[in-house]
């Protein structure tokens, strides 16, 4: 990964943190990682655990952000949640899914879609 896509990722991280905790979540962790891979933001919504990937993108040419989220990508989110739920001896009632799309604006604040239960 570049310096740039580094940048745009911490950025894009920053922005969804900014916008669950602004609907209400309450985040309990940022960029966990174990042996297996990365966790961007776990939340709970309520009584309910959200593992959230972010994923931001500068233009359409590839689609939209989620859509990058699919098969293989979403099966190691799922077995990374998991893991933390273990490591942490952390008990949910009901655990999800979510996808947090970021847009970057060229001026002003970037446009953030929360996609609940996304997988």
């Amino acid at each position: 990964m570049t310096a740039a896509s580094e940048a745009v990722g911490a950025y894009g991280e920053r922005c969804a943190v900014r916008h669950l905790v602004g609907t209400g979540l309450r985040v309990v962790a940022r960029n966990w990682r174990c042996a297996h891979g990365e966790i961007d933001i776990i939340a709970w919504d309520g009584d309910v655990l959200a593992f959230c990937e972010v994923k931001t993108r500068r233009s359409g040419a590839f689609g939209t952000p989620a859509d990058a989220v699919v098969g293989r990508k979403a099966r190691r989110l799922r077995r990374l949640a998991a893991e933390w739920l273990a490591a942490g001896d952390v008990h949910a009632g009901e655990i999800r899914f979510d996808i947090v799309e970021v847009y970057p604006a060229r001026a002003g604040a970037a446009r953030v879609e929360h996609l609940k239960a996304a997988f």
